[in-house]
């Protein structure tokens, strides 16, 4: 048993190196299941990015249209949603949903 074993020592020693390093491919920090979840992450972090800037754009867009200079048309625009408030000759419905 014993001479069995030296003769396939080199087999033995290279099939458990072989599966550590398949094991190890797989799985752990730097592992290709880890690579994956990893870009998946980075992909969702990069559209919330853009989302994220987006709002910040019209937000300043927004912010520009009250300064010094004001937007009359942007502030009718804000006082109709925000008090419902319309012209003589307008009708204003509120639609309300029964849910």
């Amino acid at each position: 048993m014993l001479k069995r074993l030296k003769k396939n020592y080199f087999l033995l020693i290279s099939t458990f190196l072989i599966l550590y390093f398949f094991f190890n491919l797989l799985s752990g920090q730097r592992g290709l299941i880890s690579y994956f979840e990893k870009k998946q992450t980075l992909e969702s972090l990069q559209n919330e990015e853009i989302l994220i800037i987006n709002q910040i754009n019209d937000l300043d867009f927004k912010n520009s249209l009250l300064s010094d200079n004001l937007n009359l048309d942007y502030i009718e625009t804000l006082i109709r949603e925000r008090f419902l408030f319309g012209k003589k000759s307008e009708k204003i419905y509120i639609i309300k949903n029964n849910e």
